[in-house]
């Protein structure tokens, strides 16, 4: 059983004891539990039901493992030949590790 569920204006693949990266959510703490019920998809033993835009009762509950973790750094460079224009920047995204406790449907 797996759903399609929108955290934070994305979309992921929500299956039971799964780790999901999101994007940083600054009011989730270490070990707490959080439920997200804009489940878009669930495909249960085959059997698909698809939400207008949502499935009405479906929820999934993650628990938060990491409320802070930093994804690879990101370098950007910008440059325009012949002009001398060189620019260099680098990013690191913040990220919310979760794991997916249960998938209710």
């Amino acid at each position: 059983m797996y759903a399609i569920v929108e955290i934070n204006g994305q979309q992921f693949k929500a299956e039971a004891g799964r780790r999901l990266f999101v994007h940083h959510m600054q009011d989730a703490e270490n070990g707490s539990t959080v439920e997200f019920d804009k489940v878009l998809l669930v495909d249960k033993d085959g059997v698909v039901t698809v939400g207008i835009p949502t499935v009405e009762g479906a929820k999934v509950v993650c628990q938060v493992v990491t409320n802070l973790v930093k994804g690879d750094k990101v370098i950007v460079f910008h440059k325009k030949r012949r002009k001398g224009y060189r620019k260099r920047n680098g990013h690191r995204q913040q990220f919310t590790e979760l794991t997916i406790t249960q998938v209710v449907a």
